[in-house]
């Protein structure tokens, strides 16, 4: 019986020796002798140099060019592995920086990112971000509101302050809900504008319209509003475009919301 005893604790003390945590390094060190280790490239960006690092999943962390041993520090206090500068960039890497940032290539399926360490609310404010159409805006309560939570605006914009991966998440097409900049994590408003206007907005009708309470545009001819970055909103010719401040007022004048931009309103706003 004792026998018994002592051969059953040896057992159990040595299948709980399975659930200690391996030693420090040891993940990343088998991670980086299979090829799947983590790396970062230097790739031109719309406003200078972005530092990219990616790993088997996808692009980890994205940030303005500058010194790479403060972005190598900087990844390892948020992921808590090294990642090691890449010689060449990987292809699926290279398509989704031509595609998201520039814009040049069509592309298919999902981006690679890597966005497992978020909370669910911060991958679904950022993967709602993804779907922004370059060269155009929409407000934190949009991103709000089509995630669910259309009470969520402070949270929607401490979400996307934190955004890792920056231009390829565009949270520089995410504005404020009265329609003004607002402000941008990579730089602060006037790198927002400069990224913005690389993609063709006119920046300048960015600050005007709510400068002058605009914050939605409809056509007389269609009765149809949207967001003024909208794709259809520029298809209205000055004579036929009609400004609002809400999406109450357009209810008011019998225009219905475009089906691409989808307009809201901010919480509580009412005109």
């Amino acid at each position: 019986m004792n026998e018994a005893l002592t051969e059953a604790r040896l057992i159990t003390r040595g299948l709980r020796t399975l659930h200690e945590r391996p030693p420090a390094g040891l993940a990343a060190s088998i991670n980086e002798a299979l090829g799947l280790g983590d790396h970062y490239v230097e790739l031109p960006g719309p406003i200078g140099p972005l530092f990219v690092a990616f790993g088997a999943r996808g692009i980890s962390m994205i940030e303005r060019g500058g010194d790479p041993g403060s972005f190598e520090e900087q990844f390892r206090a948020d992921f808590g592995r090294p990642v090691r500068r890449a010689a060449k960039t990987p292809a699926h890497i290279e398509r989704a920086i031509e595609s998201r940032v520039w814009g040049r290539q069509a592309r298919r399926g999902p981006v690679p990112l890597d966005l497992e360490r978020l909370p669910d609310f911060e991958r679904q404010v950022l993967l709602k971000t993804l779907e922004i159409p370059r060269g155009e805006v929409r407000p934190y309560a949009w991103v709000a509101a089509e995630i669910g939570r259309p009470l969520a605006v402070r949270a929607v914009g401490n979400a996307l302050a934190r955004n890792p991966v920056p231009f390829v998440v565009p949270c520089h097409r995410v504005v404020r809900s009265d329609g003004r900049i607002g402000q941008y994590g990579a730089g602060g408003p006037e790198a927002k504008r400069a990224v913005l206007a690389t993609e063709g907005l006119d920046t300048d009708e960015l600050w005007r319209l709510p400068a002058a309470g605009v914050r939605f545009v409809g056509s007389d001819t269609t009765h149809i509003f949207c967001y003024p970055s909208c794709r259809n909103a520029r298809r209205i010719t000055p004579e036929h475009r009609v400004p609002f401040r809400s999406v109450e007022q357009t209810r008011r004048a019998g225009y219905r919301p475009c089906r691409s931009c989808r307009p809201v309103d901010a919480p509580g706003r009412a005109a």
